[in-house]
């Protein structure tokens, strides 16, 4: 099993066992990640491109000789599929800047942090580069038009086709041969492309960004990582904001290369254009062909950001204008309102009291999980004035209890009808658990049921309602 691989990684790193693992939420991608032990914590990654975790761990350690921001890499396995680095914490900038994100009020502790981080980029970008071996990245050393045609093809196969909207190949194909000509024509000669910046692959750590996920990375054009961080489908930045964030990137790169501030921000429009394709077309892949429905949400505002773009025309490539213009209109990609988000209401409840709640949604449908075959602390004086919610409670059920299995089951049903609903357009999911008393087992797992489902979803809204202590708390989408 990958987790014991893990554990014995570990054991030979720091001459013990780690007493505790758990499996984190998974990503976009098919790599698994575990945290192990405590002191120190440590997080085990297990992969099965070798060739791309090799360029992960060269490329970590490159970055780390030279004092860049990036997870200390502590261990490898010889078969280049498993690696420990250090634990940078639970929370990216993409969760730092929720606030501002939900509601469009960005605070200066938010803008500072993402100055902070923006400002950091050309030291990735310049000083990364010194020094390193391309030949060692994944799965190219640079950028080029092979590169850029297969991003751009890839958005024509694994989105635009799956429309049904109308192509002339030919047509297409000549301005893709143009938009890569323009692209390749502001390529580095000797910078680092990073390739997936954005805000969920910076972790805050001490109050400091940290990168992580750089192992697509190759030499490449500095552009396309300020416009992957600023234009990313969900950050939702404003254009002040994104104005405020280029001059600071501006004036940090400036510390390495001479920069022309009209010139870069007319070349900026270009890699907009390019990286909102490459990500319409991975949105398509994971959604259209690997039935990831949760990323076919991310869709409208990808679609937002090419709508906005296509105010001034692209007059280089007419027949792309003309179709992405048809695409932006399509009525499938508006931007969803509230009433069309998925909304899913967990609870807890009591049998002997409140019985199995009512589904007021019309649906009549949903999960009821009765708790009662687990062991009860209700049964016991010290925890009867106590709830789920408290961590004396917490602490019987995890260790005596058998419920994390429990819940394990319950999740991956949950998960299942969730993805359903969302790829099928459906507004009401109910998933309620019951034990005796309603107090302490259901509050538990109902109390758990919306932690997952909030942060595995972030695109939902999650009602949590405790019916016997009375407590209704609600979790809105990160995005509407």
């Amino acid at each position: 099993m990958i987790a014991d691989r893990l554990k014995i990684l570990y054991e030979i790193s720091e001459g013990k066992k780690p007493d505790e693992i758990t499996l984190l939420p998974g990503a976009g991608s098919n790599r698994k990640y575990y945290r192990l032990g405590t002191d120190p914590e440590l997080v085990g990654t297990y992969g099965s491109d070798k060739a791309e975790n090799m360029a992960f761990i060269y490329l970590c350690r490159h970055f780390s000789e030279k004092g860049l921001p990036v997870p200390r890499l502590v261990a490898a396995s010889d078969d280049g599929e498993c690696y420990l680095q250090d634990d940078l914490g639970g929370e990216s900038l993409f969760d730092y800047i929720k606030l501002g994100r939900d509601t469009g009020e960005w605070s200066e502790e938010m803008t500072g942090m993402l100055e902070r981080t923006i400002s950091l980029l050309p030291d990735i970008q310049w000083k990364g580069a010194e020094g390193l071996d391309f030949s060692r990245c994944y799965p190219v050393a640079s950028i080029d038009k092979v590169n850029v045609m297969w991003d751009l093809n890839y958005f024509k196969y694994c989105f635009l086709k799956a429309t049904g909207i109308d192509i002339d190949e030919v047509a297409l194909e000549h301005d893709f041969e143009l938009l890569a000509e323009k692209i390749l024509s502001m390529s580095g000669d000797n910078t680092f492309m990073y390739r997936d910046f954005q805000s969920r692959n910076v972790m805050l750590k001490d109050g400091e960004p940290y990168f992580i996920d750089f192992q697509g990375g190759r030499r490449g054009p500095v552009h396309y990582d300020v416009v992957s961080f600023l234009w990313q489908a969900k950050a939702s930045y404003p254009e002040s904001l994104r104005d405020r964030l280029i001059s600071a990137y501006i004036k940090s790169a400036s510390r390495y290369a001479a920069i022309d501030e009209a010139r870069f921000r007319e070349e900026l429009r270009y890699f907009v254009l390019f990286r909102t394709l490459q990500v319409l077309g991975a949105y398509g892949f994971r959604g259209y062909v690997e039935r990831k429905p949760h990323f076919l949400l991310s869709i409208p505002a990808a679609i937002d950001n090419l709508r906005r773009l296509l105010f001034t025309p692209f007059v280089e490539f007419p027949y792309l204008d003309s179709l992405l213009s048809r695409l932006v209109e399509l009525p499938a990609f508006a931007v969803r309102q509230k009433s069309e988000i998925l909304t899913v209401r967990v609870a807890s409840f009591g049998y002997k009291r409140h019985g199995i709640p009512v589904d007021n949604s019309g649906n009549g449908g949903g999960f009821v999980f009765d708790c009662r075959g687990l062991h009860n602390p209700g049964r016991y004086a010290e925890y009867k004035s106590l709830t789920g919610r408290d961590a004396e409670v917490i602490e019987f059920l995890e260790k005596d209890g058998g419920i994390v299995d429990f819940l394990d089951h319950a999740y991956a049903m949950v998960d299942n009808s969730v993805d359903t609903y969302i790829a099928r357009g459906f507004t009401d999911l109910s998933v309620s658990f019951g034990c005796t008393g309603g107090q302490h087992r259901s509050v538990y797992s109902a109390e758990h049921m919306a932690s997952h489902l909030v942060k595995k979803y972030p695109e939902i809204r999650v009602e949590l309602t405790h019916f016997e202590q009375g407590i209704y708390q609600l979790f809105e989408p990160s995005q509407l």
